[in-house]
């Protein structure tokens, strides 16, 4: 979990409270934080004649992006103790009425697709707001945004540029600018070079470094704000006396992209002229339909049961003491006029750890306070456990198997892409398996498409046992998907593998059909007169796969319900992926 390290007379000054070491622990205990260290006693650094100020660790908790920095830990604080409301987050329109532009061109989908944006108008920034401003940005970068592959956040002083801006990927050596602190002009590629030894930029090269186009930020004059993820321009540089700030935001992931900017617009909006707003910017990218105006600061709305929560906390407590709690902690709540046992709760933008009614359930339990729960075993579960309806599958063939005689395997779902192709006469059309961006080792370069490459690994390796094996998995494989927002989709698989002194074919059919009728599906068999008819079951027909030794190989076909599909296939291994897999 990350450490936040604050200004320990700062934050007791925003609290409104002079504490004791031990009074803020407990504080920080019973709103689910963690005070790590107090340097009061320490010896601290001099820095310029002047010792440093005694300062807060604090330990936050992974989901609580919301309270990596000064400004969230003492808000959080001050709404938990009731000293404040929780903010209104609101949209501003700018001087002029007109909001500023980020036109997003289609190449930056080869690189990094999705951005966001706001402006900060009327900012006022000390050294102590400056640096949290900082601060924040390189704890997120860090954490959400994994050391910037995910997201990287660029903010600029916007009365040094000029609107409309345009989001553009281009050839490293077209791209010429004076990165951040720096005096010389430079292009993609020398930039490259430049940083490749520093200690601080250096380790997020490789992000865009081998990439065909670099992704580059221009204004409306040509002049660069930022080449994310890895610096910005020297020319919109941030200082002190900065006034608006304009923050671009770009990302790999959809999802982490707002998530961001959300947290760092409730942060710092406080510190606009009219505080806990912010301009939004307009973004207009019709190629992959993410035009929009950002941020959005609507809550989430959302429904909780009265009953639940007071069944896994063990109160009994009325909906408006439920809605009172929440307020505490940032929520905005109220019961519903649906039904007297839910309760309508409007989630801020700062929680988007708030997926499921048990964590509105967790914080209701934080603001009613732990130590103050019954300690009792509780008389009957809140809550009603019961496995997915795939692993539930998984678990039944993995049993029937076992109890056929089969022994269990689990090899590693990586592999090399000779075994996942090559070696099983299969070739790669670049749109069927996920691949390692930057493998270790030539073991390890795509995920997995089939179960079959790790049988035969295992039984290579254990070719010194007595014959014959029979060995199965029941597990994950991946393939490429872009249609989805991950790129990719899980299916889970079932294999199994017969090594003896003959070729095992009936052996295998055998266990075929052990585990489709302990599922309840019929073998269909053309001689009993039911081929055509409409009738649920499975049968097998000859089939021509590389994989297998011509001839010697059948595909499964099932009836579900009247809808017919290829469920499978099996049959005796050709003599070349024997022989590649030393089987032979």
């Amino acid at each position: 979990m990350p450490t936040i390290a604050v200004d320990k007379a700062g934050l007791f000054n925003a609290l409104g409270q002079e504490y004791t070491t031990d009074e803020f622990d407990e504080l920080c205990f019973e709103f689910g934080i963690e005070l790590d260290e107090d340097t009061t006693n320490n010896d601290r650094p001099v820095v310029d004649g002047k010792q440093e100020p005694a300062q807060l660790k604090i330990e936050i908790p992974a989901n609580r992006y919301d309270m990596l920095c000064f400004e969230g830990i003492s808000l959080m604080l001050n709404i938990f103790r009731g000293k404040v409301q929780a903010p209104n987050y609101r949209l501003a329109t700018p001087p002029n009425g007109e909001l500023q532009t980020l036109t997003v061109h289609k190449e930056t989908s080869r690189i990094r697709p999705y951005v966001s944006g706001a402006v900060f108008r009327n900012i006022k920034f000390t050294p102590e707001r400056y640096e949290s401003f900082i601060a924040l940005q390189d704890k997120l970068h860090q954490n959400l945004a994994r050391q910037r592959t995910l997201v990287s956040i660029g903010t600029h002083d916007l009365d040094t540029l000029k609107g409309p801006f345009t989001y553009e990927a281009l050839p490293p050596e077209k791209i010429r600018f004076v990165p951040l602190n720096r005096k010389k002009e430079m292009n993609g590629v020398e930039l490259m070079k430049f940083y490749e030894n520093d200690k601080h930029l250096g380790k997020f090269l490789h992000i865009i470094r081998d990439s065909p186009v670099y992704p580059v930020i221009y204004d409306s004059r040509r002049t660069v704000c930022s080449l994310p993820p890895i610096i910005n321009g020297d020319h919109s540089k941030i200082t002190l006396n900065t006034k608006n700030v304009f923050m671009e935001i770009t990302a790999l992931d959809k999802t982490k992209v707002e998530i961001v900017n959300n947290i760092m617009v409730a942060m710092f909006s406080q510190y606009c002229a009219e505080t806990f707003t912010v301009e939004p910017i307009k973004i207009i990218s019709p190629h992959n339909h993410e035009s929009r105006e950002a941020p959005n600061l609507t809550p989430r709305e959302t429904q909780t049961e009265l009953s639940y929560i007071n069944a896994c906390c063990g109160l009994s407590l009325s909906a408006e003491e439920i809605c009172k709690l929440l307020r505490r902690m940032s929520y905005s709540a109220k019961p519903s006029k649906s039904s007297q046992d839910l309760i309508d709760v409007h989630v801020p933008v700062t929680r988007a750890d708030v997926l499921h009614q048990c964590d509105i359930m967790e914080d209701v339990a934080i603001a009613y306070g732990y130590n103050n729960l019954k300690r009792s075993f509780p008389g009957k579960s809140g809550t009603i456990a019961q496995p997915l309806m795939v692993n539930k599958l998984a678990d039944i063939v993995r049993m029937e198997a076992a109890m056929a005689g089969w022994s269990e395997v689990m090899p590693l779902i990586l592999c090399s892409h000779d075994e996942n192709f090559a070696w099983l006469n299969r070739k790669d059309d670049g749109n069927t398996a996920v691949k390692l961006a930057n493998p270790k080792t030539a073991e390890y370069q795509v995920v997995r498409t089939s179960l079959l490459p790790g049988l035969l690994k295992t039984v290579k390796e254990n070719k010194h046992h007595s014959v014959p094996m029979k060995v199965f998995e029941v597990s994950d494989v991946a393939f490429k998907d872009l249609t989805l927002e991950r790129k990719s989709r899980n299916e889970r698989h079932f294999a199994a593998a017969w090594y003896g002194k003959t070729s095992g074919f009936e052996i295998v059919h055998g266990l075929l059909d052990r585990v489709m009728l302990m599922l309840k599906n019929a073998f269909l068999a053309h001689e009993d007169g039911l081929e055509g008819a409409n009738i649920d079951g499975y049968w097998i027909e000859e089939v021509d796969d590389p994989t297998f030794f011509p001839g010697h190989a059948a595909a499964i076909h099932l009836r579900l319900n009247g809808k017919e599909q290829a469920v499978g296939v099996f049959g005796i291994l050709h003599p070349t992926v024997l022989e590649k897999f030393e089987l032979k």
